[in-house]
């Protein structure tokens, strides 16, 4: 049985997608800054799909940068965030368990001569208000946390940090930039910028059942950052360059659909979520679920370890039954360890023995039925092989 439980990674188009896609590049392939018929053909579907993308966020159009995803959303944010604020402070602000796309950018603003804190997490990967609150001071320019974490599913107190921000704005008369990356929360939580305190929000369309290669930033209206990218001046001069008509049209619709049906989809992903989660407690011993249990949680991610295994054994166990799972970030899968677990206080034989399972609307109850049949046998070998092999070495 066909089992995708990898949805954090990337999600199937949704076929009504897929289509759009296929239409806008064979048949309104105009470019939209063309004056012909074919040009503004493509221009209005560019405009649909930002009113669309804008309304799944709570935004106005004109709130909306389409771009190539979550990756260059943050690091236009983080990079504009200081180029705009040079002359205000060095200070930037992000936690211990942030997406790559954001450590990374941090580790090239502390070779430029910023100063960069990570927050400190507890075991859920909650990150610490207190230090939060501490760090921030005069020099600070930029605070960047993520909504959603992309291997526990922790859910940030995006409200707390904001007033944290604005009291700290009041002290010291200040302008702290408030960026989130938004990726694995969007289609799944509601997102309302308009009572959000965030200044940037980052997006992503293969996470929602969108194209991959293609995002958005929302850059709060008054909130003026430079461009990073020059040339044709597109998309009002922020972010020059042809616009991707077909992926951002799918963009778009998926938007549409994924906030369309959000409210029954997560239901259906917290029905799944605990049905693995109970299952696994039930039939395999000594799992350790990493994820948070009642509160402050994405119901589409669940973070398990299985002290005695490798996660990365398990998941090829698992593939040959056509069960699709993640050790962990597909975006830093070629670095050994998961930062994530790590901050988050994690033993090594915790870590390396953790799967995350990542749910989509497509999944089923049965599908999870074959997952934990087939998932306690891949663990149950896996531990017998290895208490095996110990008394071989002690002999």
């Amino acid at each position: 049985m066909f089992t995708y439980l990898d949805n954090s990674a990337t999600t199937r188009p949704y076929d009504e997608v897929t289509e759009l896609v296929v239409k806008a590049m064979s048949q309104e392939f105009g470019n939209p800054s063309s004056l012909h018929r074919l040009g503004m053909a493509a221009e209005k579907m560019v405009k649909e799909a930002r009113a669309q993308v804008a309304q799944s966020l709570g935004a106005s159009p004109d709130e909306i940068f389409f771009n190539s995803g979550g990756t260059e959303g943050d690091n236009t944010a983080i990079f504009g965030a200081v180029n705009a604020r040079r002359h205000q402070g060095n200070k930037v602000i992000t936690t211990s368990v942030e997406h790559p796309a954001v450590l990374e950018a941090f580790k090239e603003l502390k070779r430029q001569g910023y100063e960069t804190v990570l927050l400190d997490v507890d075991r859920q990967g909650r990150l610490d208000l207190e230090q939060l609150e501490r760090e921030l001071d005069e020099n600070t320019v930029l605070v960047s946390v993520m909504m959603v974490n992309n291997e526990l599913g922790t859910v940030q107190p995006l409200e707390e940090v904001g007033r944290l921000i604005k009291e700290a704005n009041a002290k010291w008369g200040k302008n702290i930039l408030f960026h989130t990356d938004a990726v694995q929360a969007w289609g799944k939580e509601e997102i309302d910028v308009k009572k959000l305190p965030v200044d940037m929000l980052s997006v992503s369309g293969h996470k929602i059942h969108g194209p991959k290669g293609i995002g958005a930033l929302y850059v709060r209206k008054g909130t003026n950052i430079p461009s990073l990218i020059f040339g044709g001046g597109q998309e009002k001069g922020f972010r020059s360059g042809t616009e991707n008509v077909p992926f951002i049209v799918g963009l778009g619709l998926a938007a549409k659909l994924a906030e369309e049906e959000r409210k029954t989809k997560l239901e259906h992903l917290r029905t799944m979520r605990n049905k693995l989660m109970t299952g696994i407690e039930e039939t395999i011993e000594n799992a350790v679920i990493n994820s948070p249990r009642e509160e402050n949680y994405s119901p589409a991610i669940l973070n398990v370890s299985f002290p005695g295994c490798r996660g990365e054994v398990l998941l090829h166990m698992l593939e040959q039954k056509d069960i699709y799972v993640s050790t962990g970030s597909a975006c830093s899968s070629h670095k050994k360890g998961s930062h994530v677990l790590t901050a988050a206080g994690l033993t090594p034989e915790q870590i390396d023995g953790a799967l995350r399972f990542s749910f989509s609307c497509d999944t089923t109850e049965e599908q999870i039925d074959y997952v934990l049949k087939e998932l306690k046998f891949a663990v149950d070998s896996m531990r017998r092989l290895t208490k095996m092999m110990g008394r071989g070495k002690k002999r």
